[in-house]
């Protein structure tokens, strides 16, 4: 609940600190004394938008601060500051603090950390609902009719929204699933085409490679045969190197004899012509070995050429072309297999479609027998909110199909006819300014029976009524805030004498100066205020009696 509203520097309040506990707290005042500026300070801390103008005069900021503490902290804010990644200590409360400055601009904090207003409007109707004469929002709202409705029925929503987001999942995977064997399907020639000409060419994984390598030695050889060719005839025939060495270590073998040097010398020439033998011989081998058959030069190159053309066609690597075979049977594997697949997914479908149905439907039939419910306990509070002859009606009407969703198969829309025979009609579309308060009041208080009511607060929902009918919107006031918090901005007596708090809000002038402040009154003040409703300007020793009346009468 609120427990505190601090304010600074808003239009007329300079300073203000106003403590509120549990139960009903009632505002009075004289008309213009800026009972308006307290919601709109509030209105502030739940995310309005910033208006410059709420800055008091001369001043160049201002700021309003509202605390918070729950016995637990409500989901949705929970599940917000989460998001947020800001942490409450069990027990700590929720300060909210915005700041405005006169040159425009604000800021907003939660427990001190800087956070953004959509935070703040995100978790505001989790903290505290304002219903006013002309609110626009909330009851009169038919957006929030459907949510209100299954909060009263106690409905499993979460059951429907999930079995709608698994009917959904199922469908999509059906559509896309079609969708691929259809595209499939169109290309089926253009497969089968790929498919043969990647089968007829049976790439293998590491061929582009080898078979670069084989060509690369091949025209190496072309390069290297006239080289070698010359070397053999350097060394071949009579004139040849190695006939020459051969002749001269003959020659020195029949000399070598002679003298002790000339054996060296021969020895040397030994070694020499069996080296140059061994060079012969290994050239040989190497002529031999860079002989090749120019058809398979051809072939290598035909082949590596055909095998990068396909790698080109189907933009991947020589390497991938065998996966790319395979890829492609998977295709052809998949239209063949295709309507198997598409049974399996479309019973998959129905399946879910029809477990969406079925929980939609109880759904249905809950929200229903709620709507009748809710219907008998509005009609119980409208006579003594002296609306006899008006009637309200829970409106379930059945969506079509394409309109269903993880709501339901339900629209839900509060009605009312004021006048015998009338037909039913919207809430704000028939009611009166007075009318449409009480139906917000009747309707307020049955749905808080079946549950804890929120912070709520009620701006000048008795305007226009007095008497009897003032009496009973007391009366139920204070029925919605016994265990909750409710606060009432109230010109009625019958009211304000049901307040466990009563705040006075006064305006006063020094000068050129005007000041509105807040006053928590005591049960002598509380006399007074009350007996100054009642009379007017001048407080009669008859209207402190009769204030002393409602107030025994509580």
């Amino acid at each position: 609940m609120l427990t505190r509203l601090s304010i600074r520097n808003i239009v007329l309040i300079e300073a203000l600190d106003l403590d509120f506990s549990r139960g009903l707290g009632v505002l009075t005042g004289e008309t213009g004394a800026g009972k308006s500026i307290l919601l709109d300070a509030l209105g502030l801390v739940l995310g309005n938008r910033a208006d410059s103008g709420l800055v008091r005069s001369g001043e160049a900021k201002a700021s309003v601060t509202g605390s918070f503490e729950f016995d637990a902290l409500p989901a949705p804010v929970a599940e917000a500051l989460d998001d947020a990644d800001l942490e409450l200590e069990p027990g700590e409360p929720l300060i909210i603090r915005r700041q405005l400055k006169a040159d425009g601009g604000s800021k907003a904090f939660v427990n001190d950390q800087p956070v953004g207003v959509a935070l703040l409007r995100q978790i505001a109707g989790a903290l505290v609902e304002i219903h006013g004469q002309h609110d626009d929002r909330g009851l009169v709202n038919p957006r929030g009719h459907r949510a209100l409705l299954n909060r009263f029925a106690g409905s499993d929503v979460a059951a429907v929204s999930t079995a709608w987001a698994e009917w959904r999942a199922a469908e999509e995977k059906l559509a896309a699933a079609k969708a691929e064997i259809a595209q499939a399907s169109a290309d089926r020639d253009l497969l089968l085409s790929w498919l043969e000409e990647l089968t007829n060419l049976a790439p293998e994984e590491g061929e582009e490679a080898e078979l670069a390598a084989i060509r690369a030695n091949m025209q190496k050889g072309e390069r290297l045969s006239g080289d070698l060719e010359e070397l053999r005839q350097l060394w071949e025939g009579s004139d040849g190197a190695l006939a020459t060495l051969r002749g001269a270590a003959r020659r020195l073998d029949r000399i070598a004899g002679e003298h002790d040097q000339l054996q060296a010398a021969l020895d040397a020439l030994d070694r020499a012509v069996i080296e140059a033998g061994e060079a012969e011989e290994a050239l040989a081998r190497a002529a031999e070995a860079l002989v090749h058959d120019p058809a398979e030069l051809d072939r290598a190159e035909t082949r590596l050429f055909e095998l990068r053309a396909l790698a080109r066609k189907h933009d991947c690597e020589a390497d991938e072309l065998p996966a790319k075979m395979a890829e492609l049977r998977g295709k052809l594997d998949a239209i063949e297999g295709g309507e198997a697949e598409i049974g399996a997914l479309e019973k998959a479908a129905r399946d879910a479609g029809d477990a969406y149905r079925a929980k939609a439907q109880a759904l249905h039939e809950a929200r229903s027998k709620a709507a009748a419910k809710l219907d008998t306990a509005v009609a119980g509070e409208l006579a003594p909110l002296k609306l006899d002859a008006a009637r309200f009606h829970t409106k379930v009407e059945a969506l079509p199909d394409e309109r269903w969703g993880a709501h339901g198969m339900d629209a839900v829309e509060f009605l009312i006819a004021t006048n015998p025979g009338a037909d039913f009609a919207p809430l704000n579309k028939i009611a009166s300014g007075g009318e449409l308060s009480r139906f917000i009041l009747a309707l307020k208080v049955a749905l808080a029976e079946e549950g804890g009511a929120a912070t709520v607060i009620f701006d000048e929902i008795d305007r226009g009524v007095g008497g009897a009918v003032a009496s009973a919107i007391g009366e139920r006031l204070a029925r919605l805030a016994s265990d909750g918090q409710l606060l009432a901005v109230t010109h009625s007596p019958q009211v304000a004498a049901r307040g466990t708090t009563h705040y006075l809000i006064a305006k006063s002038s020094t000068g050129t100066v005007t000041k509105t402040s807040v006053a928590r009154l005591d049960e002598s003040g509380r006399q007074e205020e009350i007996a100054r409703m009642l009379s007017g300007a001048e407080v009669t020793p008859e209207a402190r009696a009769q204030a002393d009346r409602l107030l025994e009468g509580v």
